[in-house]
């Protein structure tokens, strides 16, 4: 082994797939640091793959069990943005290949702003459909946002190129003609419904960027109009926009003041 250079042995791990493979062994009993090293980091990384394809596994059985029964157009539909004070709702609907496999996907609150932008570009590619609902903080104040949000989902559902056979939903039943399925912290326990929520996560949060270019005082860009200190300040400053929820207190506070 010492007659390998340990850039030799890393280029070496780069093949390597098997965690039995008697290369490993040799590595392990390598008495220098810098192969230790290596050879450490290489099986924290296959350790990980396989948590990511246990996890993936897992997430997958309620799209498993519905193609058993040969239904192969399910939609996953996931909403972002019931709780801040400002920009619009937005609902993701997402059909996903049979075959389709992205280690690591998993609920958009669980992931880097780094990854979620990785994964919203392959599952972009790689989806069946994507339709898209958006509700505007105007539309909220009007019907409240339970009611935005499933007119945001039932809008994304009418925005699919293919008919879905059937809905896994996050945590809602909708009132349409279609066989669904709601399930409690779906984003976290569904393929389907884990894509929809990244896509429907960057989807917003870009929107919020360009209203933060709109709006350059109130930071959209930062806090994406959640309630934080930066965003209370800034409506007390200045008042609110035409994108604030009026509905909402901390906003209905600014404008109609005791």
């Amino acid at each position: 082994m010492n007659t390998k250079t340990i850039k030799d042995i890393e280029k070496l791990l780069g093949t390597m797939t098997d965690v039995n493979h008697p290369f490993i062994s040799e590595c392990q009993q390598d008495s220098r640091k810098g192969v230790q090293k290596l050879v450490k980091k290489w099986l924290n990384g296959k350790n990980e793959e396989l948590n990511f394809e246990i996890s993936f596994l897992e997430m997958s059985k309620y799209e498993s069990a519905l193609y058993k029964r040969g239904i192969n157009y399910i939609a996953g539909i996931d909403e972002v943005g019931r709780g801040p004070l400002a920009g619009p709702v937005v609902a993701a609907a997402v059909i996903l290949p049979r075959d389709f496999k992205l280690l690591g996907i998993n609920d958009s609150k669980k992931l880097t702003d780094k990854k979620k932008d990785e994964l919203f570009e392959t599952i972009n590619q790689e989806a069946l459909s994507i339709g898209i609902g958006i509700i505007s903080a105007k539309k909220i104040d009007e019907v409240n946002i339970y009611e935005a949000t499933k007119l945001a989902m039932i809008k994304a559902i009418k925005q699919l190129s293919l008919k879905p056979e059937h809905l896994l939903i996050d945590a809602m039943k909708l009132p349409v003609q279609i066989p669904q399925t709601s399930i409690i912290k779906g984003d976290a326990t569904s393929i389907s419904i884990a894509a929809s929520s990244i896509i429907a996560k960057v989807t917003r949060d870009r929107l919020m960027k360009r209203l933060g270019d709109k709006y350059p005082l109130y930071g959209f860009e930062k806090h994406m109009g959640y309630g934080t200190s930066l965003h209370i300040d800034a409506l007390n400053k200045h008042g609110a926009t035409a994108e604030h929820r009026q509905s909402f207190a901390p906003v209905a506070n600014v404008m109609n003041p005791i």
